[in-house]
């Protein structure tokens, strides 16, 4: 015999009674929002025609070092670059790079850094040479000071790749907007009336 309790939602008919609203609402609820949702007009960015074509045909043009060496990686992995057909866009980017050492200890000693990162970046029309767009992705990470020399640079190079990670990630989101906003005709198509 099972202790289910009829004040508790159990097997009694007052508990289903009381699910039968709470059932009808949600289906209510649904049936209003879907309609809505549908009609709204929201298109996924990358959903919009000539979005991603656009993304693929940026050649990146990348500061020397180790954290544009790695902006530059994640952004060819980020945009799907189309290494088979040639660019119409190059992406020139400025990178500026500051470590603060934060968070000190009773002896005066560092307990963690933030590094602050600052990647200008210019999108250019290859075939006029008219920048089309440019702007500053803004980038803080932060990672521990330890002790050991070894895990000391393991972790500055681990904040470094997560600076660049974030960074290509915003400048992504910001070529795909631009791009969403300015519609890329097909290569040897005359623009339209």
């Amino acid at each position: 015999m099972g202790l289910s309790s009829p004040a508790r939602g159990g097997g009694g008919p007052e508990g289903r009674r009381g699910r039968r609203p709470r059932a009808a609402l949600a289906g209510l609820l649904l049936a209003l929002t879907v309609p809505m949702l549908a009609g709204c007009g929201f298109t996924p960015l990358y959903a919009t025609p000539g979005v991603s074509p656009a993304l693929s045909s940026v050649d990146i043009v990348t500061p020397d070092g180790r954290l544009g060496h790695l902006l530059g990686e994640d952004l060819r992995d980020n945009l799907a670059i189309d290494r088979a057909s040639p660019p119409r866009y190059r992406l020139a980017l400025a990178v500026d790079e500051q470590r603060y050492a934060r968070g000190f200890s009773t002896e005066e000693v560092a307990t963690w850094y933030e590094l602050s990162v600052r990647v200008s970046y210019s999108l250019i029309d290859v075939g006029t040479g008219q920048t089309l767009t440019a702007g500053v992705a803004p980038i803080s990470v932060s990672y521990n000071a330890v002790n050991d020399p070894y895990a000391g640079i393991v972790a500055q190079q681990d904040g470094q790749k997560r600076a660049a990670a974030d960074a290509a990630q915003r400048i992504r989101v910001e070529l795909a907007s631009y791009f969403a906003g300015h519609p890329v005709r097909a290569p040897g198509t005359a623009a339209g009336p």
